[in-house]
């Protein structure tokens, strides 16, 4: 899979989840893709910034999404403002 086909696999990934994030008054937007494509940084934002479960989303909502496009992944991050 080339790193062409890793984002846009990662952005569908994304846009799977992100209407249940939208339910919940947040929302996510990719910020890059690194380390041999292994590493997605994303951030949450609205509702999702100050939720004491995102990490929880972030794991087992977005990484498990994320992982089941593109297995390759190894880890998601989330980068706060």
């Amino acid at each position: 899979m080339t790193s062409e086909e890793v984002r846009i696999n990662v952005e569908k990934a994304l846009d799977e989840i992100r209407p249940f994030l939208q339910s919940d008054g947040g929302d996510i937007s990719l910020l890059s893709i690194e380390d041999n494509d292994t590493l997605v940084k994303v951030q949450l934002q609205g509702a999702c910034v100050g939720c004491s479960v995102n990490q929880m989303t972030l794991k087992s909502g977005v990484e498990m999404t994320i992982k089941k496009y593109v297995p390759k992944i190894e880890r998601v991050v989330n980068i706060s403002v």
